[in-house]
C-alpha cells in the first residue's frame, strides 16, 4: 500500500459549549440575590435592555401623570401658599427681620418649590433625584474595632503601645477572643513579648468586659475580676472548666476542695457571664430568606406550584429603540455592536425564562415524590436522590444539582432549601417495607431523646431497638450514635447527669 498525502472529508457530531451556553448553565445555580446583581450589570452594559415596570400605567390616561402638570386643586394650593409667603415677606420687611424668625412654619419646608416637588413625587413623577430608601436613614452600627480603638486611646498614650493595641484588635475574632499568639505579634512588630503582654493586660478592662481573652476561662476570669468575685476557689474552677462540661462534678469538688452548695453557687455565678463578649458588635446585617417558589394546597386536591415573582428579574428588549438607532447607524462597528447587544438581550430573556421554567418543573416533581412529607411531616419524608428526579423530568443530574442550589421553597410545613428533600435511604428491617429517609430517622431520634424520662435515659442500643421495633427501621447502634452526635446530643451518660442536675 502506497503512502502519501491525501484529503478526506469526515462528518462527526460534537458538543461545543459556547460562552452563552456556559452562562445559561451558570444562571441556574445563582440565588435570586446573585441573579439580581447579574441582571443589574447587564442593564448597565446593554442599552437595549430595560426593566419592566409592574406598576406602569398601560392605558396612558391621565394628563397630569404624563406631563407632570399639577391638577387644579394642587394649583390653587400652590397659589395660596405663594400669597402667604408674599405676606410673610412683607411683614418681615417692615419689622426689619428675616421671615423665618416670624413665620417659621411658612418658610423652608412649605415653600412653593418644595410643595410642587412634593406633589410631583406623590404622583410618581421622575423629577429631581430619586427618593431615598428608608434603609439610608438607618444609623450605621459601630464595629467592635472602632468601639475598642476609642477606649484604647484613652488608656494608652505612647505611640508604640497604641501600635501594639491596634495589632491586637486586628486579630480579634467575632466572639472577641485573641486568635494570634502574643509572641507572633511581638515578632511582627519587632518588640519584646513582655511589652505586648503589658499592653494586653492594660486593655483587658475595656468594654465589653471579657474582651481580649485568649480562651473561655480567661474571658470568664476577666468578668469575675471586674465583679470582685475571682477568689482562689473560683479560679480553680475555671482552670478545670472541662470537668464542668463533662458533668464530672464529684471529681471537680474533690479537686478544688468544695462542697455541693459552693459548687452550685459558683456555677450559678458563671452562668450569668457572657462567654462571647464581642458577639453584640457583629455588624453583618441579617438577610431574611425569601422563597423562590411556593407549594400550596390546591382546592381540588394536590399541590399548586407557583414561582415567587417578586424575586424574578423582569427585563424587556426595547425593540423600538433598536430600530431607531440601527436605522441611523452607518459605520460597520456601530451595526456590529447593535447586533451583539440584540443577541445578548435575546439570550438573557430566553435564559431567564428557561431558568424559571426549570425551577418550576423540578419543584413540581419534588412535590410529587414528597407528597407524604407535605401532608404528614418529616416522619414521612421519603429517600430521594438527584438521579430519581433527573430521570423523572428527563434532565441530567448536574442540572438538577444546579437548580436546587441556593433555592428555597415555602411549603405548608415551613420554609426549606430545595436540597433538604434529597436524603439517603436506610433500608427497612422488614422485607417488603419501603426504605426510610435518613432525615426521617434523625427526626425520630430527636423526638425520642427530647421525650425521654430523666430517670430512664435511652442509650444508643435502646434507641436502635425502639426504631427497629416500632418503626421497622433497620438502624444499627453506630448509625444512631452518628446521627445523635451530628445533631449535638451528648451520650446517655452525660444526658443523665444533665437532666438529674436540672431536677435537683
Amino acid at each position: 500500500m502506497a503512502l502519501g498525502p491525501r484529503l478526506e472529508l469526515r462528518q462527526a457530531q460534537t458538543l461545543k459549549l459556547t460562552p452563552q451556553l456556559m452562562q445559561s448553565i451558570k444562571l441556574l445555580q445563582l440565588s435570586h440575590l446573585e441573579l439580581s446583581t447579574f441582571v443589574e450589570a447587564e442593564l448597565l452594559h446593554n442599552p437595549l435592555l430595560e426593566r419592566a415596570d409592574p406598576n406602569a400605567d398601560s392605558d396612558g390616561d391621565g394628563p397630569s401623570e404624563q406631563d407632570g402638570t399639577p391638577s387644579s386643586d394642587a394649583a390653587q394650593d400652590i397659589s395660596s401658599r405663594t400669597e402667604q409667603m408674599e405676606s410673610a415677606v412683607s411683614v418681615a420687611s417692615e419689622m426689619d427681620t428675616d421671615p423665618s424668625n416670624l413665620f417659621p412654619e411658612q418658610v423652608g419646608q412649605d415653600s412653593v418649590s418644595q410643595s410642587t416637588t412634593s406633589y410631583q413625587e406623590s404622583r410618581g413623577q421622575g423629577v429631581g433625584p430619586e427618593k431615598a430608601e428608608i434603609d439610608q436613614y438607618v444609623s450605621s452600627q459601630k464595629s467592635l474595632g472602632d468601639h475598642l480603638i476609642e477606649q484604647v486611646h484613652l488608656i494608652l498614650r505612647h505611640p508604640g503601645d497604641l501600635l501594639i493595641a491596634s495589632a491586637i484588635i486586628e486579630n480579634l475574632n467575632e466572639a472577641g477572643y485573641l486568635d494570634k499568639d502574643l509572641d507572633q505579634i511581638a515578632e511582627q512588630l519587632g518588640t519584646e513579648l513582655g511589652h505586648v503582654e503589658a499592653v494586653l493586660e492594660a486593655i483587658q478592662g475595656c468594654d465589653p468586659i471579657g474582651i481580649f481573652a485568649r480562651n473561655v476561662p480567661e474571658c470568664l476570669a476577666i468578668q469575675l475580676r471586674e465583679k470582685d468575685r475571682l477568689d482562689p476557689m473560683m479560679q480553680a474552677l475555671l482552670d478545670n472548666i472541662d470537668l464542668v462540661a463533662a458533668h464530672k462534678f464529684k471529681e471537680l469538688m474533690a479537686l478544688i476542695n468544695c462542697d455541693q452548695d459552693d459548687l452550685k453557687d459558683m456555677l450559678t455565678e458563671i452562668k450569668r457571664l457572657n462567654p462571647r463578649p464581642g458577639a453584640s458588635f457583629e455588624g453583618s446585617a441579617i438577610q431574611p430568606v425569601v422563597p423562590d417558589v411556593y407549594i400550596r394546597a390546591a382546592n381540588g386536591g394536590g399541590w399548586q406550584i407557583e414561582l415567587n415573582n417578586d424575586v424574578l428579574p423582569n427585563v424587556l428588549i426595547n425593540r423600538t429603540y433598536y430600530a431607531e438607532v440601527s436605522a441611523k447607524a452607518k459605520k460597520g462597528e456601530e451595526k456590529t455592536y447593535l447586533q451583539e447587544c440584540m443577541q445578548t438581550a435575546n439570550w438573557l430573556t430566553k435564559s431567564l425564562d428557561q431558568r424559571a421554567q426549570t425551577i418550576l418543573k423540578v419543584t413540581s416533581e419534588i412535590a410529587r415524590q414528597q407528597d407524604g412529607f407535605l401532608v404528614h411531616g418529616v416522619s414521612h419524608l421519603k429517600p430521594m436522590t438527584l438521579k430519581m428526579v433527573a430521570e423523572a423530568v428527563d434532565m441530567h443530574e448536574s442540572t438538577i444539582s444546579r437548580v436546587t442550589a441556593n433555592k428555597y421553597v415555602s411549603t405548608p410545613r415551613g420554609l426549606f432549601e430545595l436540597r433538604y428533600f434529597f436524603t439517603s435511604a436506610i433500608s427497612s428491617s422488614t422485607s417488603g417495607d419501603e426504605d426510610h429517609s435518613a432525615e426521617a430517622v434523625r427526626h425520630e431520634i430527636r423526638q425520642l431523646i427530647e421525650a425521654e424520662d430523666p430517670k430512664k435515659i435511652l442509650s444508643d442500643d435502646k434507641l436502635a431497638v425502639i426504631l427497629n421495633d416500632k418503626f421497622q427501621m433497620g438502624v444499627a447502634r453506630r448509625t444512631v450514635a452518628k446521627y445523635r452526635e451530628a445533631m449535638g446530643y451528648p451520650s446517655s451518660v452525660i444526658r443523665r447527669r444533665q437532666k438529674r442536675d436540672m431536677m435537683s
